[in-house]
C-alpha cells in the first residue's frame, strides 16, 4: 500500500521534535507567549550556532541578560540547558565559555551525515512529492539571490537538508538529521564566509535537486556525498589555516586538544 505523503511542514516537524525531546517550555512567558526561559535559550543558542558567539568565547551571564533584555534567572536556566546540549562549558574561575569546534567532531560530523543523507536521499527521490520538490526550488532559488546576507543563507541551506529528510518519510532518520544539521551550523558559518565555497554549495545543492527532480537515486546519493566531502575539506582547511596563525605554543596546545577556538 502506498504511503499518503505528509503535509508537515518543516518547521511543523522542528517543533515536534523538540516536543518529543522533552523540550517542554516552562516559566513566565513573554509579550509573544514563549517562557522567558525558552526564549533565552533560543536566542542563545541561535548566536552559538551561528558563530555570532564565537567558538572559545568566554561570556558574561550579566552582560548577555542586558543584551537580551532578560533577567539572569532565565539566562542562567538557558546556560544550564546549553551546557547540556555540549555547546558550552562551564570553567572554574573562568566563566562560561563557548565550546570550542573539535576536529574529531568535524570528522565525525561528515561521517555520519554521508552515511544518513545518502540513504535519506534516496528515499526522498522515490517519495518527496511534486510540492515538496518545487518548495526545494524556491528555497535554491532565494539562496542563489543572496549576496552578503550569510545567516540567511546558512538558514536556508539548513531548510533545504531539512525538506529532503521529511521527504524521505522515515520519522526516526528526520530526527537524526536534525540533530546533525544542529551540530553543523556553527561549521556552515564558518565554511559559508568563504565565497567561494558558498558558490560552489549553490552548484552543489542545484545537482541534488536536479536529481530528485528527475527521480535518479544513484545521481542524487552520489551529489549528497560530493557535497559532504567538499563540506568537510572545506572546514578542515579553515581550521587548518586557523591553526597556522596561531603562535607555535598556541598550535601545539590546540594539536593536544585537537580543537580550535576563532579569533576574537
Amino acid at each position: 500500500m502506498s504511503r499518503k505523503p505528509s503535509t508537515k511542514t518543516p518547521a511543523k516537524r522542528r517543533a515536534q521534535t523538540a516536543t518529543k525531546a522533552g523540550n517542554k517550555p516552562a516559566g513566565k512567558p513573554d509579550a509573544s507567549g514563549m517562557p522567558l526561559k525558552e526564549r533565552a535559550y533560543q536566542l542563545i543558542k541561535h548566536r552559538i550556532l551561528t558563530c555570532a558567539f564565537k567558538p572559545g568565547e568566554v561570556l558574561n551571564e550579566a552582560v548577555v541578560a542586558d543584551l537580551f533584555k532578560l533577567g539572569r534567572t532565565p539566562v542562567n536556566q538557558a546556560f544550564d540547558r546549553l551546557r547540556r546540549d555540549a555547546l558550552v562549558d562551564v570553567i572554574p574561575r573562568k566563566g562560561i565559555v563557548v565550546r570550542p569546534i573539535q576536529l574529531d567532531e568535524v570528522l565525525q560530523i561528515s561521517e555520519a551525515r554521508i552515511l544518513n543523507e545518502a540513504y535519506a536521499v534516496r528515499l526522498a527521490v522515490e517519495r518527496a512529492s511534486t510540492a515538496e520538490i518545487s518548495d526545494m526550488r524556491d528555497v535554491l532559488a532565494e539562496a542563489a539571490r543572496l549576496d552578503d546576507d550569510i545567516e540567511r543563507f546558512i538558514m536556508l541551506d539548513r531548510e533545504f537538508h531539512l525538506m529532503i529528510a521529511a521527504a524521505a518519510r522515515n520519522e526516526v532518520l528526520a530526527d537524526i538529521l536534525l540533530n546533525l544539521n544542529e551540530r553543523s551550523l556553527r561549521l556552515w558559518s564558518i565554511s559559508l564566509a568563504d565565497e567561494a565555497h558558498k558558490a560552489n554549495v549553490n552548484q552543489e545543492h542545484r545537482d541534488i535537486f536536479m536529481a530528485l527532480f528527475q527521480r535518479d537515486a544513484k545521481s542524487a546519493e552520489q551529489a549528497v556525498l560530493r557535497h559532504v566531502d567538499s563540506f568537510r575539506r572545506t572546514i578542515l582547511q579553515k581550521l587548518s589555516d586557523l591553526q597556522g596563525d596561531l603562535s607555535p605554543d598556541q598550535s601545539a596546545s590546540a594539536t593536544r586538544r585537537r580543537s580550535l577556538s576563532l579569533p576574537g
